[in-house]
């Protein structure tokens, strides 16, 4: 990771020559991670054109040393933020900060460290994002952590399918998921875990519940997991007992506009026209209006990262880039469907991550194995 790191500072540093930047202030920690590989939960990154200086607190003494890249450590006595902001007052005119990733209570916070002439003018807010821009377009390194911690993903859902039974709750479903991932070496999950069944599965973030599973009905499972600081997000949807022909049709619309907007993902492609390829498949088979939020969303170091795949969204895909493909149907208080998969952006189309079976998984109480039907 040592060669990937050099790359991140060359680009950020051409970043921060192109929009004449004194010198940048990071303070939000995947940024910080990114950046010079240091993993702690108190940071400050004080970037100048000739140097970076990593603060943190006595507590990463050894970690710091040991993990950072490309910037000195300092540890700071009192406050690593503080620090960090005396030292950049001392040797630029201005330092630019991310307004994203940072709140009204901060801002003031960073300008209360300074001196009183300095307080008004000298943190400059950025236009756009840098670091998260610059962390849309995974490396190598990466993309191989992403690819491992999709495959502990897909591996996850093939060994829940034959734990399933009606009658188990929610509550217990998600602790299998999440103990077995914990046992093949996840450092934790990615957001806390998604199974909503019959009724419940109407909710696209219904979270796990006492509610048990149905003798018949759907069940959704929404997780991911953390390996190597990357994180995984699948999400499948099988069915309890026989299916009605409207959620057989919903499970049909759901898989072909996921499908659909999947094939759409390649360099130049808009993340507006992936949407759009998800919505006019289910827009076809009358079921658009209740597709109720985004196709996807990037997916790295954070679970939620740019770009954001959605409606008038401009921003073209990238090679590199890692992004979900997750169209969903909701018929409140009856059922829901959602099929999502993690997908790299290549030179020359895309790659799926998660490519666990996405056919019709149905399962029968009298059954101790489900039965897959197409």
């Amino acid at each position: 990771m040592e060669e990937g790191s050099a790359r991140r500072w060359v680009r950020l540093r051409h970043a921060m020559a192109d929009r004449k930047l004194d010198a940048l202030l990071v303070t939000h920690l995947p940024d910080v991670r990114w950046l010079c590989g240091f993993t702690g939960s108190n940071a400050a990154l004080a970037i100048t054109s000739r140097q970076a200086v990593l603060f943190t607190d006595s507590r990463y003494t050894t970690q710091a040393r040991e993990e950072a890249r490309g910037a000195r450590v300092v540890i700071a006595k009192h406050s690593a933020l503080k620090e960090a902001c005396a030292l950049l007052s001392e040797r630029v005119r201005h330092a630019a900060f991310d307004p994203e990733q940072t709140t009204v209570t901060a801002l003031e916070l960073l300008r209360s460290t300074l001196p009183p002439r300095l307080r008004r003018g000298f943190f400059v807010p950025l236009k756009s994002p840098i670091v998260s821009d610059l962390r849309m377009v995974k490396d190598a390194a990466e993309l191989a952590a992403l690819d491992q911690a999709a495959h502990l993903g897909c591996r996850l859902f093939d060994e829940i399918i034959p734990f399933l039974q009606s009658g188990l709750t929610e509550i217990a479903v998600a602790a299998e998921l999440e103990y077995r991932a914990r046992s093949l070496g996840a450092e934790g999950m990615s957001f806390e875990t998604i199974v909503a069944s019959g009724p419940r599965s109407a909710l696209p973030h219904g979270r796990a519940t006492t509610a048990r599973l149905p003798r018949n009905g759907f069940v959704t499972m929404d997780f991911g997991v953390i390996l190597n600081g990357y994180c995984s997000d699948m999400t499948r949807t099988v069915h309890f007992g026989r299916a009605s022909r409207e959620e057989r049709a919903a499970y049909d619309a759901v898989l072909e506009a996921q499908l659909a907007a999947v094939d759409a993902v390649k360099p130049g492609a808009t993340c507006g026209e992936v949407d759009e390829a998800a919505r006019s498949a289910l827009r076809r088979a009358g079921f658009a209006r209740y597709f109720t939020h985004s196709t996807g969303h990037g997916v790295g170091l954070e679970i939620h990262e740019s770009p954001r795949i959605a409606a008038r969204q401009e921003m073209k895909l990238q090679p590199g880039m890692a992004i979900t493909i997750e169209p969903g149907v909701y018929l409140p208080g009856r059922f829901g469907v959602r099929i999502e998969d993690m997908v790299t952006v290549t030179a020359t189309g895309h790659r799926v991550l998660t490519p666990v079976t996405k056919d019709w998984i149905e399962i029968h109480s009298s059954e101790r194995r489900p039965r897959a039907k197409r």
